[in-house]
């Protein structure tokens, strides 16, 4: 069974390059760490608060952070494989260049955050809320946005190929040079109301 640690409290603690492997923490917090190249592999976060934690280069493998508030932290490099992010909140943070594959971020909260050249591929962001968000120049591929928030995002010159668009209004987007597939403008054009023959 997964070592279990509950409404604990970390501070100012140096975890550079630490394998956090098959734990799981609860309600816990985290102020002020240092995860710079860790690596977590079968971790579960629950409801976990992470404030100014440094998560430079660090790599996430079949990982948990559900319903978890990350503000003001530094995503610089991090990289999520097959992660599961349901229901957490981005404030603030710094989160390029990030790269995610594959796992469930649905429900997750991006408003206004600075996606630019971020990668995200094969991930399912049902309702996610990317209002705002500046995703110039990104890839945001084979993804299911269905249901997702997109007025007055910046998609200029994104990839979107393959991904689930029928939840974008391309009045509310900023889109110039951004890449779909046939098949999605024949969605995008339904959603401004043509009829196709």
């Amino acid at each position: 069974m997964p070592e279990l640690t509950e409404d604990a409290s970390f501070r100012h603690e140096d975890w550079y390059g630490e394998e956090i492997v098959d734990r799981h923490f609860v309600r816990c917090s985290f102020q002020e760490i240092d995860l710079t190249e860790a690596t977590t592999r079968g971790a579960v976060f629950t409801e976990c608060s992470f404030g100014g934690v440094r998560f430079n280069a660090s790599r996430h493998v079949d990982s948990a952070f559900t319903r978890c508030v990350f503000t003001r932290c530094v995503l610089f490099e991090a990289e999520f494989t097959g992660c599961k992010l349901v229901g957490s909140t981005f404030t603030e943070c710094e989160l390029r260049p990030l790269r995610v594959e594959g796992g469930d971020w649905s429900f997750v909260a991006l408003s206004r955050a600075d996606l630019r050249g971020v990668r995200l591929n094969g991930v399912r962001m049902r309702e996610v809320d990317l209002s705002a968000a500046d995703l110039t120049g990104g890839v945001l591929t084979n993804a299911d946005l269905s249901g997702g928030h997109f007025s007055g995002a910046r998609l200029t010159r994104c990839d979107l190929r393959g991904s689930d668009l029928s939840a974008v209004d391309p009045t509310t987007v900023q889109r110039a040079g951004a890449i779909i597939n046939p098949e999605q403008a024949l969605v995008l054009a339904r959603t401004l109301g043509f009829e196709l023959r």
